[in-house]
């Protein structure tokens, strides 16, 4: 029996709640509305280590963050090459199982030309080569904004020589010239939304009239300062947006939500290239994102904490044409990005290897107890939408009940009513780190260390500025 294609579209930087079909109606979403009416969409997905890196090695091996150790985007290249040797990469079980593979976008891999299982490779830095060969004309990314920079640019590019419709190109090409006696499995990861937040013009001039959402602030983020600052110190040294007033943070927002709308609106063609080569009826489609982006909410800006804009990404799993009766469906359990490498096998036919501790959705999706560990500084906890969230620096702990909280402005930490939640979450935490991240406790208790007392106490200022550094696979 022929074996199913597998496309997997991942976005960079994309929370959780910018789907107009899923509710957001300040937005422009429709070829991800097609998925989710084609699909089954997961609506409780979190990334395990909300980071570039990390999120991606979780792909491409199986292992969480907290697994593996790889919590940081410092370095993953021991883990990747370990298990790229034992041929246990998601790409490399495919491969050696007969599907062509083919990585079309960005990898963020180290080194950044490594394969790690994978038969082909275009990156980013294949489009910045291909821009820098042509002594006219186009000219990407010389509006000088940096690689984490919030602050709203227009693109340098118009939409055609832009690098969103690159990666599409790339894809359909990939699609029309494969070799069509054997399955594929197409990894296709857009850059965007992630910063530099520099849409093209005419996706920026389409949310010209539309009124953004404001930021989400709580009873314990009514201001910059009294925000826990442990938790504040990467926006500081990353970005600018704890400077921002309310109509630069909408600014903001609206360059970010033109990104994600020129990502869906590419994405009408990909899907165009399928249809046209009867490929529907035989291609599974799994879109999500490594992380989110915390976008203003409670002054904060970027990924690497486990607040809901940050941790909470969307999952949509759309099968073959005519293959299950239950699509345009919610399932709204705790699923992981974990979840992708042993769900993709799956759809393989393949029986994931024994150390997998992620689920195959499409036949597992209980409730679960959801750990993360982000820089080895910033933890979580969560069973039945309680969430416990730990700072180390600093040592701010809260605790939310998303239940009748979605978007947490309300820190239950010192409610004595919830006092027994957060005894029971906090055990759990700490036996989940012993377990797996010992070096962090002393006398089994959490490491705590000083937390600035403002931006200004924060010497470390990276804006992610890049100009013609090709060693690294981090273009967007």
């Amino acid at each position: 029996m022929p074996r199913d294609n597998i496309l997997l579209i991942t976005t960079d930087q994309q929370r959780f709640d910018t789907i107009n079909a899923l509710g957001n109606q300040s937005i422009f979403t429709p070829h991800l509305n097609y998925l989710v009416a084609s699909g089954i969409t997961f609506t409780r997905c979190y990334a395990d280590c909300p980071i570039c890196v990390p999120s991606r090695t979780t792909i491409m091996t199986g292992r969480r963050g907290f697994e593996s150790g790889v919590v940081s985007n410092d370095t993953h290249e021991a883990v990747m090459t370990a298990d790229s040797q034992a041929r246990t990469t998601l790409p490399a079980i495919l491969t050696d199982a007969g599907y062509q593979t083919k990585a079309m976008g960005k990898m963020h891999f180290t080194p950044a030309r490594a394969h790690y299982g994978f038969e082909e490779m275009t990156l980013p830095l294949d489009y910045m080569r291909q821009y820098d060969k042509q002594p006219y004309g186009a000219r990407p990314k010389v509006h000088g904004a940096g690689e984490c920079e919030a602050d709203p640019v227009l693109s340098t590019v118009d939409t055609k020589d832009s690098i969103t419709q690159w990666i599409t190109d790339g894809a359909i090409d990939f699609i029309e010239t494969r070799d069509p006696q054997r399955p594929f499995f197409m990894w296709t990861s857009y850059t965007k939304p992630h910063p530099p937040f520099d849409p093209c013009r005419d996706f920026w001039e389409l949310y010209d009239k539309i009124p953004m959402p404001e930021a989400v602030h709580g009873d314990w983020s009514q201001t910059v300062e009294g925000t826990p600052q442990g938790m504040m110190e990467g926006c500081y040294e990353n970005t600018n947006t704890h400077f921002f007033g309310p109509e630069q943070r909408a600014a903001s927002r609206r360059a970010y939500y033109a990104m994600i709308s020129q990502v869906d609106y590419s994405l009408g063609r990909l899907f165009g290239c399928l249809r046209e080569n009867g490929l529907f009826q035989n291609t599974w489609i799994i879109f999500t994102a490594d992380h989110g982006e915390m976008l203003g909410d409670h002054f904060m800006s970027q990924k690497n904490v486990f607040f809901e804009g940050s941790a909470h990404v969307p999952l949509i799993i759309v099968p073959p044409q005519g293959r299950f009766a239950n699509t345009n469906s919610r399932v709204d359990v705790t699923a992981e990005i974990a979840d992708i490498y042993p769900t993709i096998l799956a759809m393989a036919g393949i029986k994931a290897p024994e150390f997998v501790q992620g689920r195959n959705l499409l036949e597992e999706t209980g409730e679960r107890v959801f750990f993360g560990n982000s820089l080895n500084k910033h933890f979580c906890v969560m069973e039945d939408k309680w969430k416990l969230v730990l700072c180390t620096t600093g040592g701010d702990v809260l605790l939310f009940n998303l239940n009748e909280d979605p978007m947490e402005q309300h820190n239950l930490a010192n409610d004595p009513a919830c006092a027994e939640k957060k005894e029971h979450l906090w055990k759990l935490l700490l036996e989940h780190t012993e377990k797996y991240t010992p070096q962090v406790l002393k006398d089994g208790e959490f490491i705590i260390k000083p937390a600035p007392t403002c931006y200004q106490d924060v010497k470390n200022h990276w804006f992610g500025f890049h100009y013609h550094d090709y060693s690294i696979d981090t273009f967007h």
